[in-house]
């Protein structure tokens, strides 16, 4: 890794302050970070790095939101994100930096078409069955609650294989599964705590899984861990922060800055 500048050693600090905050309350924020970092650094590299300020974000994220997971869900998405990190490994051992960011960037713009494509659907068919429901109106209105709750966008096994290959080849390959997941939870009709909480003992399992893949793939080495040590401190400030913000986020608008910053960090890494 070459020696960087001071600027972009701070550029990658504010970055890692938006790790810390997608974290707590923005999920889908943190594809901003991985495209600052590949933008700075060689875009293989950059995972390497990028890495172990992940995992130290989903440290404090299970720590506040450890009560709010979905568990069913994460059995549910396992199986298939360890086929997407072996397919994942597998494409790293041969892609150039080129390749991963234009793989990445597709699929993230691909998955957010599709999940806007299947929420309509579901709000037409709501809509339609909302004539028939009056008497019952109120009974389960928030099933989705701080637990999660899954049909919301009629998301079934089918669904959960897909987005889980998916997530798992997204963050082995860019540390990009936050957005795949982060559409597959909103698509399953999970707010805000639930959706936290899911994801954020989603990613510390699939993150800590992932570094003896890195390591053998040499993404992570002395160098790597010398500018993670850095870059970590900065984590913090943005969890708080984010800690602060997440309960005055009305629900609607979290979706939208959702899938907004994963439009966002799919065209960055297209366009860079």
């Amino acid at each position: 890794m070459d020696t960087i500048s001071l600027w972009q050693l701070a550029v990658l600090a504010a970055a890692s302050t938006l790790v810390g905050f997608s974290k707590t309350a923005v999920s889908g924020a943190n594809t901003i970070s991985l495209a600052v970092f590949a933008a700075v650094l060689p875009a293989r590299e950059s995972t390497g790095v990028l890495l172990p300020i992940l995992i130290a974000g989903d440290l404090l994220a299970v720590r506040v939101y450890r009560r709010h997971a979905h568990w069913p869900t994460l059995l549910r998405l396992f199986p298939a994100v360890a086929v997407g990190v072996a397919a994942g490994t597998l494409f790293m051992l041969w892609a150039d930096d080129a390749a991963v960011r234009v793989s990445i960037g597709a699929i993230l713009l691909f998955m957010t078409g599709v999940t806007l494509w299947r929420r309509r659907i579901a709000e037409q068919e709501a809509g339609e069955g909302e004539q028939g429901m009056k008497t019952g109106a109120g009974s389960g209105a928030d099933s989705g609650g701080e637990g999660g709750g899954e049909g919301g966008g009629g998301t079934g096994r089918t669904a959960a294989r897909g987005y889980g290959v998916l997530g798992g080849f997204t963050t082995m390959v860019a540390n990009a599964g936050g957005p795949v997941m982060s559409l597959y939870l909103l698509s399953a009709g999970f707010r805000k705590l639930g959706f936290l909480g899911t994801s954020a003992w989603f990613f510390l399992i699939v993150n800590v899984s992932k570094v003896p893949f890195s390591v053998g793939l040499g993404l992570i080495d002395a160098h790597s861990l010398l500018l993670d040590a850095c870059l970590l401190l900065f984590v913090l400030p943005g969890a708080y922060l984010g800690r602060v913000c997440v309960d005055r986020i009305n629900q609607k608008v979290f979706d939208r800055i959702v899938i907004g910053a994963t439009v966002a960090g799919g065209l960055q890494l297209l366009l860079i």
